[in-house]
């Protein structure tokens, strides 16, 4: 472990990991302060990763999955802002510190004004580290969620006898990549939980596919890469019953050469089975489809 904890040096590190958002090539060993880019890379189909983006999705709930149907967009902000890293003496090898936050909201396409249904709030302090194809994540997160006035104004009063949403997480994520694969699994555990017989565990896990090759090269504008992942969680809340997020679409990826921690961008289609990921409707059944464009790292 010496080599991941190296001094710093002039040595410098020759190019980013796989998924493009590690350590920038040139960059010496050693600690850096407020870097750019991280060395876990982040989780493509988790609908609560830190990114932002836009959906149009059409949601279906109730008994059976069909007894209510909306057209919603699900939109979100969200970034990670490295605090320090501190480089190994290998490619993409190293241990970082960072601040991560996200508003994740969700809107009813067919109202009239576009009614305002849910927001999560979600800050986090992810420690990543990597070495060679292994890299882990430990986050201590909060979560708060809030239901929109235009949604309580428009239910009947025992819709709105809602349930606070806020709780604090620790998560451990360990991840293996090797080429175009890559497979993650760990948990969660919940404290300072409301209600407080909110389920303390939750199991994560998944898998992402990313071809190393783009399949439709545009010269020096770079090209497009096709990407797919598949994400499930289960919690203690929902007796186990897993949530199941897949995405699969196309990644414009920056032009050979171009600085490793660019921002990129993509067009996903994506589906969604199991307990709502949308905090205030957390005991429902939804089923998600549609399509979204996504930025930032993913």
């Amino acid at each position: 472990m010496a080599a991941l904890f190296a001094t710093t040096s002039s040595a410098q590190v020759s190019a980013p990991t796989r998924c493009g958002v590690g350590i920038p090539a040139g960059e010496r060993t050693g600690y850096v302060p407020l870097p750019r880019g991280d060395v876990f890379c982040p989780l493509i189909a988790d609908p609560k990763a830190s990114r932002t983006f836009a959906s149009m999705l059409r949601h279906e709930s109730g008994d059976n999955l069909s007894d209510v149907e909306l057209d919603i967009a699900s939109v979100g902000i969200g970034d990670a802002f490295g605090l320090g890293r501190w480089n190994g003496g290998h490619s993409g090898d190293g241990v970082q510190l960072s601040l991560t936050a996200g508003v994740f909201a969700q809107f009813d396409l067919g109202t009239s004004s576009y009614d305002f249904l849910n927001a999560d709030y979600v800050v986090g302090l992810p420690l990543t580290m990597r070495r060679g194809w292994f890299s882990t994540r430990i986050r201590v997160y909060h979560q708060s969620s809030h239901l929109g006035d235009e949604y309580l104004l428009r239910e009947p009063p025992d819709r709105q006898d809602r349930e606070n949403l806020s709780f604090e997480a620790l998560e451990w994520l360990l991840s293996a990549d090797g080429g175009p694969l890559r497979v993650y699994g760990g948990g969660e555990l919940l404290f300072r939980r409301e209600p407080e017989d909110l389920g303390r565990y939750v199991a994560h896990g998944g898998v992402e596919l990313r071809p190393l090759a783009r399949i439709i090269p545009l010269g020096s504008l770079g090209g497009f890469r096709f990407v797919a992942a598949a994400d499930v969680k289960s919690s203690e809340e929902q007796d186990w019953d897993p949530a199941i997020s897949a995405r699969a679409g196309l990644e414009y990826d920056r032009a050979p050469g171009a600085d490793a921690t660019a921002r990129r961008w993509g067009i996903f289609a994506e589906f969604y089975t199991g307990p709502s990921p949308y905090g205030q409707f957390f005991r429902e059944k939804v089923r998600l489809m549609g399509v979204g464009i996504h930025f930032g790292g993913f």
